[in-house]
């Protein structure tokens, strides 16, 4: 039962993936069938991330009122929902109407699946789990490209992803019996649950010891990562004169170094220990930043710098997942990896914008700089929690 629960929540973990890369993919064409600018693509993914923010924020209180098997099957569901009504969608402002069950959807599942493995899986399979999600995102740009192939339409990329999304959610369901038999919920009281306790509010979990900080380290990292991203490749071009199609090879490399490098960590995690992870992790990424913006006459080490970033980031979000139970507590961890998700998602919506207006003013030329402060910002705000709560360790251990 352990084993076909794990197997299950690997197939969840690649399903949350597949979503994540199909507009990226299709917008070059979506925009044009739509009848909108190219710009409209932020109008889109900031419906999606608002709706991820309120769904992260409500998922202490759903978590601990149906069981995180019961959200993530409804949020699927959810999710499933929406990517057939983009399938089905002619105009911008329908896709906007179906972003809102979509970023429901996929924030509460993954504040309440992260935390399920959190509580219940090591380092390891976090680590694989997060690397799974990577093979997921790897996978949708080649379905919507199959969807476009031979005069096809991009809604059938979108289509072929919601028929796997209900296939899912029937999997799930069925798989219902498995999650309670395995882990049962909190409401059971069984010796290793979290003790019940109300949900948390998002002031009191603001005001947990460290909660800050984490937050904003979370932040950090994930406004990096989505920076990166972004904007590397066209800093590469246009910054470091690398050709175009180089430039894009390894700005794809980064997210592959992500991939793989979770893959790898899954291996080392639990000997490390997710404070190591993170160190190293941030560590390697302003490696990398570093070997990016040397002024060398060949662009092979800023190229090989993007790679290692990769890696470098590789172990960062799944230590910081991992860590909740540990560091505020198993009857907080939802709580606060549910505002974790929204931090996250702040990031990912804010900080590339932010960084294409400063840009704009002062030249992409910024990037490094702009990446390392975020980096030097996560790994500050993650050593000022650890040093919390060991702090509160040693109050427990002497009172």
């Amino acid at each position: 039962m352990y084993a076909l629960l794990l197997a299950i929540i690997y197939v969840a973990f690649i399903s949350l993936g597949l979503p994540d890369s199909l507009a990226g993919a299709g917008w070059p064409v979506m925009h044009g069938d739509l009848g909108v600018p190219v710009s409209f693509a932020g109008i889109l993914t900031t419906v999606i991330a608002v709706g991820t923010i309120v769904s992260s924020l409500l998922s202490d209180r759903l978590t601990r009122r149906f069981g995180a098997a019961m959200v993530t099957t409804v949020s699927v569901a959810l999710t499933a929902t929406a990517l057939l009504g983009f399938s089905n969608s002619s105009t911008f402002w329908a896709l906007c109407l179906w972003a809102v069950p979509y970023g429901l959807g996929a924030g509460a599942v993954d504040a309440a699946l992260n935390n399920y493995v959190a509580l219940h899986y090591s380092s390891r399979h976090m680590n694989w789990l997060h690397s799974f999600w990577g093979v997921g995102a790897s996978i949708s740009p080649f379905i919507m490209s199959y969807a476009l192939s031979g005069g096809g339409h991009w809604t059938g990329g979108y289509r072929i992803v919601g028929i796997i999304q209900v296939v899912l959610t029937v999997l799930l369901i069925v798989s219902l019996p498995v999650w309670r038999k395995v882990h049962p919920p909190l409401l059971e009281h069984h010796e290793d649950a979290p003790p019940m306790s109300k949900p948390l509010s998002l002031a009191a979990t603001l005001r947990l010891p460290g909660a800050p900080q984490i937050l904003i380290a979370f932040f950090a990292y994930c406004a990096l990562e989505s920076t990166l991203i972004l904007w590397s490749a066209t800093y590469l071009v246009v910054d470091r004169g690398v050709a175009p199609a180089t430039a894009a090879a390894f700005a794809s490399f980064y997210l592959l170094g992500i991939t793989a490098g979770r893959f790898l960590s899954g291996f080392i995690a639990d000997r490390i220990g997710d404070r190591g992870m993170i160190r190293y992790g941030g560590l390697l990424v302003a490696l990398g930043v570093v070997l990016i913006v040397l002024p060398l006459p060949t662009n092979a080490v800023a190229l090989a710098g993007l790679v290692i970033a990769g890696f470098g980031s590789a172990p960062v979000y799944p230590a910081i997942i991992h860590s909740t139970p540990t560091n505020f507590g198993r009857e907080n961890s939802q709580s606060v990896i549910g505002i974790q998700m929204a931090s996250a998602y702040l990031g990912v919506t804010l900080m590339p914008m932010l960084f294409g207006a400063l840009s704009g003013w002062l030249g992409l030329w910024l990037l490094p700089a702009y990446v390392g402060a975020l980096v030097l910002l996560m790994l500050v705000m993650s050593e000022v929690v650890n040093r919390i709560v060991d702090r509160r360790a040693l109050v427990d251990a002497t009172a």
